[in-house]
């Protein structure tokens, strides 16, 4: 008898380390690898990059050096609603992961009930002896457990945790996103500024031209066509103008939004006097991209979810296994804890799929079509992510040459300009090249400012483009996507760790 029992408590223990243990079905993932150069075609000849040669932790428009923008930036951080709602996102896929773990435990029920019953007297079969009417209270607990042998709960959980990182990466890269967006409309809304003074300028000095082709014309030195170039020249200018106004307060309003504050109640500084530094962007080498972009990692982590996938796909052809108890008391009285009213029940069911038309294979077929999926987007993904930044690179150097260009221009226009002026007050010229002297310069004004704002904006893109300083160790752990512990007490939400999606100072 003692052999027997010995055996039984063998093959017990056994089966319980094989349910603790599970299969795992899953085929074993490996992060995707693509061949990358040594370095950036845009970023000139190669060099050994130090280790320096990034871009540093932190907030990355501090490279800027204004401290205007960091202060929205940080406005925006705290209160942007729309990064709310993706952090928000991020917290309910933490749920749906301590929702998948729960299958990892047995589900335990208590239940208790009471109640007065009354047979009829003609109830079939009746034998006419015991009561009619009597009383059924009882309490008991029930227990219920599907031992995960072929790993389906354990990858679901798993499935679960690398969507949810997924989901942190999607929100850093959101976060990256309007903050940029911020940044860009910021450097466009002072770019306005100063073209703005530079119409200023202009328009004065067209009021002085109209004064004199005004006094010229008294004079019968020159005629009303004169008058009438330098009063049209002084009108073109002064639309262009009010139009420049009306892009920079649309600009001020959508800075006001990203920030989370109200547009009614919002003003912009203007700034005219002082320049935003023009940072020195350090590319780094293009093996590093893959580890600092947030959604080549969102796109890594669905394609790491994807492969769970196959597994929960292969263990719903095996036998499905449960285990149920119960135990309690029952009586017709109030004797609720006498053991002779007690009852108890233990049992085990298992169900395996023979014929279901194809159903598990098409459910298999298309798990591995999803991962063969993922799989392309993320090559996708980073393709995209280089095009971005040799796009930027290539920009930040060929507007820097525009740039020189551009202010050699500049001061030509000015110079003809002067001059044409000048020899028309002496009466050498016609009003006719001073009207196209003042075009060119006006001109060559407002395409400067337009070259330093674009050259500030391309800034802002190639950090973006870079990863603005983010990396793939900022994901969480897999326990980190853990919300709450099972046999917490405390509220979920209270006890819930959002993501911390600022970088560290």
């Amino acid at each position: 008898m003692m052999h027997r029992l010995s055996r039984i408590r063998y093959f017990v223990g056994l089966a319980l380390v094989v349910a603790l243990s599970g299969c795992d079905l899953a085929p074993v993932y490996h992060a995707p690898q693509m061949l990358l150069p040594a370095d950036y075609r845009g970023a000139g000849p190669f060099v050994e990059a130090a280790p320096q040669d990034q871009i540093p932790r932190g907030p990355w428009w501090q490279m800027f050096a204004d401290p205007e923008l960091d202060r929205l930036e940080r406005e925006l951080e705290a209160a942007n609603p729309d990064l709310k709602a993706a952090q928000e996102t991020y917290t309910q896929a933490r749920d749906v992961v301590a929702e998948a773990r729960s299958g990892l435990f047995p589900q335990i029920d208590a239940n208790a009930f009471t109640s007065e019953n009354k047979e009829s007297l003609h109830t079939l079969f009746h034998t006419g002896t015991g009561p009619l009417q009597q009383p059924s209270n009882g309490y008991g607990a029930s227990l219920s457990w599907e031992p995960d042998f072929w790993g389906e709960v354990s990858n679901s959980e798993k499935r679960a945790a690398q969507y949810a990182q997924g989901q942190a990466a999607l929100v850093a890269s959101a976060q990256l996103s309007l903050e940029m967006e911020l940044a860009n409309d910021y450097m466009a809304a002072h770019g306005l500024d100063t073209e703005h003074a530079a119409y200023v300028r202009a328009i004065d000095l067209y009021r002085n031209a109209v004064r004199i082709t005004q006094m010229r014309y008294a004079g019968k030195i020159s005629s009303g066509l004169d008058v009438a170039r330098a009063e049209n020249q002084l009108s073109a200018a002064q639309a262009q103008d009010t139009d420049v106004q009306a892009q920079r307060a649309v600009l001020e309003h959508a800075v006001a939004v990203l920030a989370g504050r109200n547009p009614t109640t919002f003003t912009l500084p203007v700034r005219t006097d002082s320049h935003i530094t023009l940072p020195d962007v350090p590319a780094g080498v293009p093996s590093e991209l893959l580890q600092r972009r947030p959604d080549i990692a969102g796109a890594e982590r669905a394609m790491a979810g994807a492969n769970s996938a196959i597994g929960i796909a292969r263990a719903a052809f095996y036998p499905n296994i449960r285990i149920n108890a119960m135990a309690g008391f029952e009586d017709t009285g109030g004797a609720l804890a006498a053991l002779p009213n007690s009852l108890w029940a233990v049992g085990a069911s298992a169900m395996l799929p023979l014929f279901e038309g194809g159903l598990r294979k098409a459910e298999l077929q298309a798990s591995w079509s999803q991962f063969a999926q993922t799989g392309d987007e993320y090559k996708a993904v980073v393709l995209a992510a280089f095009q971005q930044v040799e796009d930027d690179l290539v920009l930040t150097s060929k507007l820097s040459t525009e740039a020189d260009q551009q202010e050699a221009a500049l001061q030509a226009a000015l110079k003809v300009q002067k001059i044409s002026m000048s020899l028309y007050t002496d009466g050498l010229d016609n009003y006719l090249n001073v009207t196209v002297a003042q075009i060119a310069a006006l001109t060559a004004q407002i395409s400067e400012v337009e070259v330093e704002t674009r050259r500030l904006q391309t800034a802002v893109a190639l950090i973006g483009a870079l990863g603005g300083g983010w990396s793939a160790a900022d994901l969480p752990t897999r326990d980190q996507t853990i919300p709450f512990s099972p046999i917490g007490l405390r509220s979920p939400r209270d006890n819930a760790a959002g993501i911390s999606t600022k970088q560290p100072t």
